[in-house]
């Protein structure tokens, strides 16, 4: 595709593979509206001021992944050439303008059924959701350690250099989060859901409440669901979700929860320079 500029709206927990060691799924949309998903992006190994924020647009070279059917998924062709544009700090974000960046030319799917259709016909793999009803949002436990098989190779790798570079790598892995949380939602048909949600951000608050409480699981998922289910139900809450490339053909259901868009209701949402 060459270089363009991507609208940066998701980015997932890091994880981990033998082949590219920690990595992060970033999804965005482009200046048409067309979605686009960037993968392999080693997020944290990048400077500081190339860890490019939410809502935020950069530029770079990408090209089709060859290895990905899924029509949005590209790669970075280097990341050192990437500029990022920041939005300017405000005291009140403009969401509306947020919002026409974001839903532009997309389909809102209220339906998961439909949704699932053009996964299998149309290859869909990037949509917005926007649920009828939220019940519940929970977590169950999970594996506490990343995989000890994976954790040797990489450990192998680190101690020699390959041909590309010059030194042995620091293996320095992200903290594995070890619960799992999800939506429970109803569709506008009624269809129940209980879909996980593999968003950085909620990630990384869990693990900022869990240092504020002094290491209590129980009161860091609290808080958690104190934001994800009591303050973002009083929001005009969306989705986005998305498909793995292992599981879109083959799943009843491939879609996970990859960002929460908690919107404003359209009241609060209107910039006080419109008045």
């Amino acid at each position: 595709m060459g270089r363009e500029r991507i609208y940066i709206v998701v980015k997932t927990y890091p994880t981990i593979s033998e082949k590219y060691a920690e990595l992060v799924c970033t999804a965005g949309v482009l200046e048409d509206g067309n979605w686009i998903r960037l993968y392999p992006v080693p997020f944290r190994k990048l400077g500081n001021d190339q860890r490019y924020p939410k809502f935020s647009w950069i530029e770079l070279e990408i090209e089709k992944n060859p290895s990905d059917f899924r029509p949005e998924s590209f790669r970075p062709v280097n990341l050192d050439d990437m500029i990022i544009h920041e939005e300017p700090k405000k005291s009140k974000t403009d969401w509306i303008k947020r919002k026409e960046i974001i839903f532009r030319n997309k389909k809102i799917y209220t339906n998961l059924e439909e949704l699932i259709d053009d996964a299998k016909t149309k290859k869909t793999s990037l949509a917005i959701f926007k649920p009828t009803k939220i019940i519940d949002f929970t977590h169950e436990k999970t594996d506490r350690e990343w995989d000890k098989r994976t954790i040797k190779i990489l450990e192998a790798k680190a101690l020699q250099p390959s041909l590309f570079e010059e030194a042995k790598f620091e293996l320095d892995l992200v903290q594995k989060i070890p619960y799992k949380f999800r939506y429970k939602y109803l569709d506008d048909s009624g269809r129940q859901s209980h879909m996980m949600v593999e968003d950085w951000e909620t990630g990384m608050l869990y693990l900022n409440c869990l240092a504020r409480v002094d290491r209590n699981e129980k009161l860091a998922i609290d808080k958690v669901k104190q934001k994800y289910m009591d303050e973002f139900s009083k929001k005009d809450i969306h989705f986005f979700l998305g498909t793995t490339l292992q599981h879109h053909n083959i799943a009843p259901n491939p879609f996970m929860i990859i960002g929460v868009l908690p919107l404003p209701k359209m009241a609060e949402a209107i910039p006080a320079s419109l008045f």
